[in-house]
Formats: C-alpha cells, structure tokens, sequence
C-alpha cells in the first residue's frame, strides 16, 4: 500500500510539473501531504515528517537567498563583463563554442563534487553571455547540467560516496574502474554541447530572418516553444528587444539604469571578494549559508553604499530568490513525508522484488540502464541508502557483486540523472539560476543526459567494469 502510494505521489508531482498544471510550491508540498493522510498519518505525525523535511533543506534555502543577492550584485556591478567579452571576441559569437565552453566551464567548477558550487560558479557566468547572443537559457541549464552530472561520479561526490557507504568499500574501487567511462562521458558531454550550439545557431538564423517557429527536434524536446527559446516567458531575451516593438523607451531605461551601477574601480576589489568567496567556499571553512550571507553584505557594502541604493538591489533581486526558496522548502516537504511515512522504503523493497529471477543475471546491466530515469523517482539518500542495499541483498542470492552493482548506480543515479531530479536541492538552485521552467529543463535535458549515461554504461561494458551477465 505504502509504496503504491509512494510511487503515485511522484507520478502526480512529476505529471504536474512536466505538464506546467500548477506551479511547484503547490505540487512539491500539497501533494505529499494529501498522500500521507491517506496513508492514515495524523495531522500532528505529518507537522513531525514536514519538520524532519526543512531541517534537511534549510541550509541550502539560506543559501540560496544569500547566493542570488551576491551573485546579483556582482552582476549589477560589472564583474562578469570582461569575461564575457573576452569569450565573445574567442568564440566570435558563436553558440556552439559558447556551449562547449559553458560545459567545460561546470566540469572544471564541478571538480569539488559540490553541485551547489558548480551551478553557482557557471550560470551567473555564463548567463548574461547567453541573453546577450539570444540563447536559449534551457540550453545553458542543460549543458551546466551535462558537465556537473557527468564529474559528479568522483569518488569524493555524493553518489559514489554513498555507494562506497553502503557496500562498505573505499570510493575509490568504485571509481578507478570507471575512469575510461567518465573520460568518455566527458568527451559525450561536451559533443552533446557542441550539437546544442549548432542547432542554437539554426535557430537564431531563422529568428534573424523573422521566423519565430519552435526549434526542430533531434533528441526528446526541443525547448523551444512559439519563440520563446529562453523557456520562460517573464523575461524578455536579448534578441526580442531589438525584434520586438517597445514603447516609452523601456530597452533604452533599461540599460540607463544598469550603466549607472556598473563600477568599473572596483573591478578588482569584486574579483578578490569573488576569488576569496569561492575558495572559502569550496574549502568549507564555513557553511555556504554563511559564507554567501557575509559575500553578500561586503558586496552591498562596497558597490553601493547607503540604505536607499541597497534597498533598491534587494527588491531587484528579491523575487527570484524568494520563489526558489519557497520552492525548496516546499521540496523540504516532499523529502520529509516520503522519509518519514516509510514511503521510501516501501518502494525500494517492491521494485526489487518486481525483477524476475530468469533476468536477475543481467540486474547491473538493468541498474546501469534506468539509471538516469529513475533520478526522477530516488533522490541521492534514498537510492543509495535505501534501494541499493536491498539491490544487493537480492543479487547476493543470484552470486551478484555488489560493487558491479554500486559501479552500474553511480554511471547514471544522480550522477548524469541529478541535474534532473525534482529530490535534489541542487536541483532547484539549477533551475532557479538559469530561470527556467522545472518541467521544460526536465523534459530538455533528460534525452541528452541519458544518452551520455548509455555511452559510459556502454564503454564500463566494453572495459569489462561492468558485467553483461553475471554468471
């Protein structure tokens, strides 16, 4: 019963995200709660589970705020316009060696296994880059995505460090072995990007020429509907102020208002706070929140002194940062009822158990396989610490291994698949950053990041890594 309901639950929340029904708050927290009532919870056990549930994301939603202020400002104030104008002048404007580049950026910054550092180092980045060449910001949140997915096998990321957890080995017998497959993914991952620029350039051609019809499809969804590439449709991209008719001079307010806060004096002092950030993030001397809460102050401090001015950049800034972070404690209440009404260990022991036994032989095949898809249902904790052990406890009658079977995980759960998991607070800040839809980055990245997840699985076959059947 519990796992019907499980499974219906995330089958309602992903339906009402991918199809743009209503929007995440109310699918992400009105949903788990209806099921855990059903469930026969009490209304005083489901306060209980939604506590347990925010006290997981509530570091990452201070986060957030503080992050989208800091990042804002630095933006306002200029920082990131000499790198974008050096990558213009390198690329020549070209889409597809801007994506190239945007991947090779989130692989590098992705080197800590941090996904909340890597899509807050690439998408301020890489953002405004993107509305000024008139990209599509779907493309920038996927090929951030690819590159992130694809680094976050290393053996001090979160999945493999899960699965070397739960099988009790090192991460690193998980890793080593897979070292050709992520070099292959990587190589994937950036082909996946240079083809995404290719069909980007088609696309602003044909907008150049007046023709605002949806992208052609190649792989799952094109993200591009009625012309409106960005895949949201609040915010004007860069190619529909100059193809759009404006009234009252509002492109022209516009960029008044942001050469005023430009502070080209004070490029270097942002850089150092930039740098100093950065490092001290990635080195965890502090927790982000913190961290990002102090960033952000110096900022306002520095480049805009006075209560006026600093008022006036956290109304600019306060939308999309408080909408994100209604978004993840809502998230925080998804987690917290499937967790706590024992939903989740529910589903793990009935998939398990729905496997046959003539194909039990082939299950790290079939792990390495539904990898990326399943992100959409497991969250990080949840598969590895919950689906992966009873995973082993069925294989080890069938003379299974249990670390072909942690190796076949990390090539797809939540490695390529977290940049596409609703269960992931990364996730969301992925989504918030770039400002796109949830279900329209969903359904544009989840071809692409499959088709890598099939190519790795395919080269740890190839190597041997992973068995087609095990005897």
């Amino acid at each position: 019963m519990l796992s019907i309901l499980g499974y219906a639950t995330i089958a309602i929340i992903l339906a009402l995200l991918l199809k743009q029904y209503v929007a995440a708050v109310i699918a992400l927290a009105v949903v788990p709660i209806l099921a855990a009532l059903v469930a026969g919870n009490s209304p005083l056990e489901i306060a209980g589970f939604i506590q347990d549930g925010f006290s997981g994301v509530v570091g990452v939603t201070a986060m957030f705020v503080f992050a989208i202020l800091f990042f804002g400002v630095m933006r306002d104030a200029g920082l990131f316009d000499p790198v974008i104008n050096r990558i213009v002048k390198l690329a020549g404007s070209a889409p597809a060696t801007v994506t190239v580049a945007t991947t090779a950026l989130a692989i590098v910054a992705h080197l800590d296994g941090a996904g909340a550092t890597t899509f807050l180092i690439a998408i301020p980045a890489m953002l405004p880059l993107y509305e000024r060449l008139g990209m599509s910001r779907l493309v920038l949140t996927t090929c951030v995505g690819l590159g992130a997915g694809v680094m976050n096998l290393m053996p001090w990321a979160g999945p493999t460090a899960r699965a070397a957890a739960t099988i009790n080995v090192d991460a690193n017998e998980i890793w080593v072995p897979l070292i050709p497959a992520q070099i292959a993914g990587i190589l994937m991952s950036l082909g996946v990007a240079y083809l995404l620029g290719r069909r980007e350039a088609r696309r602003l051609e044909r907008v150049a020429l007046g023709d605002f019809s949806p992208a052609p499809r190649w792989f799952g969804w094109s993200g591009a509907r009625g012309g409106d590439a960005a895949g949201i449709r609040s915010r004007p991209m860069a190619t529909e102020l100059f193809t759009e008719p404006t009234s009252g001079g509002v492109a022209t307010d516009q960029a008044t208002l942001q050469s005023t806060l430009l502070r080209p004096k004070l490029m270097w002092v942002n850089t150092i706070l930039l740098v100093a950030t950065l490092a001290t993030l990635i080195s965890a001397v502090a927790s982000p929140a913190m961290v990002f809460m102090v960033a952000a102050s110096l900022a306002l401090v520095i480049n805009y002194p006075g209560l006026k001015i600093q008022s006036e950049r956290f109304d600019a800034h306060a939308k999309g940062a408080m909408l994100m972070a209604s978004t993840l404690l809502a998230a925080g209440v998804l987690l917290g009822v499937l967790e706590g009404s024992g939903m989740i260990d529910a589903m793990a022991t009935s998939t398990a158990l729905l496997i046959p036994d003539a194909i039990m032989p082939a299950l790290p095949l079939i792990v390495g396989i539904i990898g990326v898809p399943l992100s959409l249902v497991f969250g990080p904790d949840a598969y590895y610490f919950g689906f992966l052990p009873v995973l082993v406890g069925v294989g080890d009658q069938f003379g299974i291994s249990a670390l072909h079977l942690a190796q076949a995980s990390v090539i797809g759960e939540e490695t390529m698949g977290f940049p596409i998991s609703p269960l992931t607070g990364a996730f969301y800040l992925l989504v918030g950053l770039g400002q796109v839809d949830i279900g329209r980055h969903i359904r544009h990245m989840i071809g692409w990041a499959w088709l890598v997840s099939l190519g790795m699985l395919a080269v740890a076959i190839a190597t041997g890594v992973i068995p087609l059947w095990a005897a």
